[in-house]
């Protein structure tokens, strides 16, 4: 099989070059469509590039210690991060999903969007190699890094400074439920501070949904 001619032009604009088409084909392919394959090796591939790619910007630009680039790190290569990034470039056009996955809402999925922009990572990595891909990164990442992503302390270790400078005890996070097909599952987290109070927060992944805890928990009661 081989790309749509739009979506070969869209990612040509991208910055992507197209040597194999099937590749391609590949990373923008949802299991749910029963394809032989799909993005699922091409994004755990393309997470690590990303990663690279996104460390190695920060250690030639940032002066910081290592704590403030790792949180720099995190953010910017978050799940949400990686969708905003999918919907900028308007990867939801080129995805290939299911029916179903369709009809759930698939196609605006932070966990398919993000899975979708890191395969695409990937495709471009094996097509490529790292120094090609790298440049992709930063000319697609270049706002998010000249934001102030990932500047602000992080949720979850607000509360916990906050917990321990206030002598409470450390904040406990719980899985209260998890519902919805795996490309588009809701997580509802609670977190709570013995004799303080407890907050719950839903997200579309477990981490999420807890740093979504911890940011409304500070909101109520630090």
């Amino acid at each position: 099989m081989t790309l749509e001619p739009e979506t070969r032009a869209w990612l040509e604009k991208l910055g992507f070059a197209i040597r194999d088409e099937a590749q391609w084909l590949e990373a923008l392919t949802h299991g749910s469509t029963g394809a032989a394959r799909n993005y699922e090796r091409l994004e755990f591939l393309g997470d690590r590039v990303l990663g690279l790619s996104i460390a190695d910007w920060l250690y030639h630009r940032n002066n910081g210690p290592e704590g403030e680039l790792a949180q720099r790190l995190n953010a910017l290569v978050s799940r949400q991060m990686c969708a905003h990034i999918a919907r900028e470039i308007g990867a939801p056009d080129h995805v290939r999903l299911g029916r179903q996955a369709r009809d759930d809402g698939a196609q605006d999925s932070d966990n398919v969007l993000g899975d979708i922009m890191e395969s695409l990572l990937g495709a471009s990595f094996l097509q490529s190699g790292f120094a090609a891909t790298r440049d992709v990164v930063h000319a697609l990442w270049q706002q998010a890094i000249e934001s102030r992503a990932g500047r602000s302390k992080h949720p979850k270790s607000a509360l916990q400074e906050w917990a321990a400078g206030s002598r409470r005890k450390p904040p406990e996070y719980e899985l209260i439920d998890r519902s919805g097909p795996d490309h588009a599952a809701s997580f509802t987290v609670r977190v709570s501070v013995k004799n303080v109070g407890e907050v719950e927060a839903t997200a579309s992944s477990k981490q999420d949904a807890e740093t979504e805890a911890a940011r409304l928990f500070m909101e109520r009661f630090a």
